[in-house]
């Protein structure tokens, strides 16, 4: 409990009514607030929080967070009666301080350990890294991403990366009673504009890369390396990690405000991978000299990099380069979504395909995934297609790298949303004819298939044994979303499916128990 005075630090403003009410919890949402806890009434695009304010004092509310608009609200719309039972505390800016109040009511601002990772691809992998080698170690963590929070090793699916500053400071509660010591976390840019991760500090923030994805709401690239570069600020994180294997890295290096090792594959980093490609096992080599041997639990050249960020992360955070050392290449991790790989009944069946499901939705991503699976492969045949009402300048550059790693395509549809998907397919469809007529393109067939599911079938229907089959985009998904309507579908549980299929088994498209 605490008292809405004690939140003055966090908050700086003015108390109306009682200022020793006591507060349990705080939350933003109007349809989840309960009494004995702040109500955070926000101004918002469309509607003010402090408009549903009658309602929630009516029903047992009596702390609320606000703007002098919102109090002004409040004084109108409830009765005076009731407003002589609620106690206001008005700030200039209630979602700037939201972050700070939430941490101060949870007391969460040093437990658990938290280490944050940004960038454009690599975050979830990397953060279940962490994850797989603290658990090796012993210790108990938590997880909070994109697929789902993990407390403890018990699942709670996640509304979107990175939760709002109420919610986040209460998983952190939730993990320190279940005596979580570490957590892993995935840092979104609009978390970090939008102030969902205000009075969370991470003991060591970690970079992975940065490419083109969501400029729809950042508008460049460089806005968008500007709110990735607020994580490594003194406001938020002690130390850092950052990988310098592309410009971004090394531009994010120089500006970074707190102490950084940067990472890489040559001299210029201070922390080296020494790892031959297509390899698994590598090994993390220190200033120093010490050396860690590591192996990469997943596939792919690039998960031996994300593997080394989370290793060189425990190493900043104060872990003995020796424990590390020692099951380095026997820990274990696994990803719903990223380059999974399908089997039929948890084994690999002769005669099939290889298929791999992966959420690779970025031309970089999709390069990089190729290029991973190119050395085991006769044949690579790519599914895939473009979201709607999403950053719809890289649906070009998807199709040329699409082109220039994958020698058959089939076109699908993604997640649509609001956009005609028609449109959206010759969007990509115009960058793979442009890597095409350049001359350099590998693709030698391109199928368009609207229906994803039915792509799906087709591809793993046709394709040899020697080939790999990558579904990319969805990864972890398990809807669809076309125009407002989301209705279930899975990539693993189709690929699944049509594998089942091409043996003689239950008809592809359907989920047999």
């Amino acid at each position: 409990m605490m008292r809405i005075s004690q939140l003055l630090p966090a908050a700086p403003g003015t108390i109306h009514g009682d200022p020793e009410r006591e507060v349990a919890g705080v939350s933003h949402d109007s349809r989840t607030v309960a009494p004995g806890q702040l109500y955070a009434a926000l101004p918002g695009a469309n509607v003010h929080g402090a408009r549903f304010a009658a309602d929630l004092v009516a029903r047992g509310v009596t702390a609320i967070l606000t703007d002098p608009a919102g109090w002004e609200i409040i004084g109108t719309d409830v009765p005076d009666d009731q407003l002589a039972e609620v106690t206001g505390l008005v700030v200039d800016d209630p979602r700037g301080v939201l972050g700070y109040v939430s941490a101060a009511i949870y007391g969460t601002s040093v437990t658990p350990e938290l280490l944050g990772v940004t960038g454009t691809n690599g975050k979830t992998t990397t953060t279940y890294l962490l994850a797989g080698l603290l658990e090796a170690l012993g210790r108990r963590t938590g997880v909070i991403g994109t697929v789902a929070t993990l407390i403890a090793g018990t699942a709670v699916p996640s509304v979107r990366t990175t939760p709002e500053a109420p919610e986040l400071h209460a998983l952190f509660a939730k993990m320190r009673a279940a005596d979580v010591d570490t957590c892993a976390m995935e840092v979104s840019s609009h978390a970090l504009t939008q102030h969902r991760v205000d009075g969370a500090h991470f003991a060591v923030a970690g970079f992975t890369n940065l490419s083109q994805d969501h400029l729809d709401f950042h508008h460049s690239m460089d806005e968008y390396f500007a709110a990735k570069a607020l994580l490594f600020t003194r406001a938020f994180s002690d130390r850092a990690v950052i990988v310098i294997e592309d410009a971004w890295g090394e531009r994010m290096a120089e500006a970074a405000q707190i102490p950084v090792r940067t990472l890489g594959r040559d001299d210029r980093s201070e922390l080296r991978i020494d790892h031959v490609p297509g390899e698994s096992d590598f090994t993390l080599r220190l200033g120093d000299g010490t050396q860690i041997p590591l192996r990469s639990p997943l596939p792919g050249d690039f998960n031996v990099t994300n593997t080394a960020l989370a290793a060189a992360m425990l190493v900043e955070a104060g872990l003995a380069p020796a424990d590390i050392a020692e099951i380095g290449r026997t820990f274990t991790a696994a990803v719903p979504g990223r380059m999974e790989i399908i089997d039929v009944n948890q084994a690999p069946a002769t005669g099939l395909p290889r298929a791999i499901v992966d959420y690779s939705h970025t031309p970089d991503a999709i390069e990089k995934a190729l290029a991973s699976l190119d050395a085991d492969s006769d044949e690579l045949v790519l599914v895939f297609g473009a979201g709607g009402d999403r950053d719809p300048g890289k649906r070009y550059g998807m199709g040329e790298a699409a082109a220039r790693g994958a020698d058959v395509i089939v076109l699908t549809d993604d997640n649509p949303r609001t956009e005609d998907p028609a449109a959206i397919r010759a969007a990509v469809r115009e960058g793979i004819d442009a890597a095409v007529a350049s001359g350099d393109a590998r693709v030698k067939k391109v199928i368009e298939i609207a229906d994803r599911g039915e792509a799906i079938d087709s591809a793993i229907a046709t394709a040899d044994p020697a080939t790999t089959v990558l579904i990319a985009g969805k990864g972890h998904e398990t809807g669809q979303t076309i125009g407002a309507v989301v209705t279930e579908f899975d990539d693993r549980t189709r690929t699944r499916s049509a594998l089942t299929a091409r043996l003689g088994g239950p008809e592809t498209g359907k989920v047999h128990s």
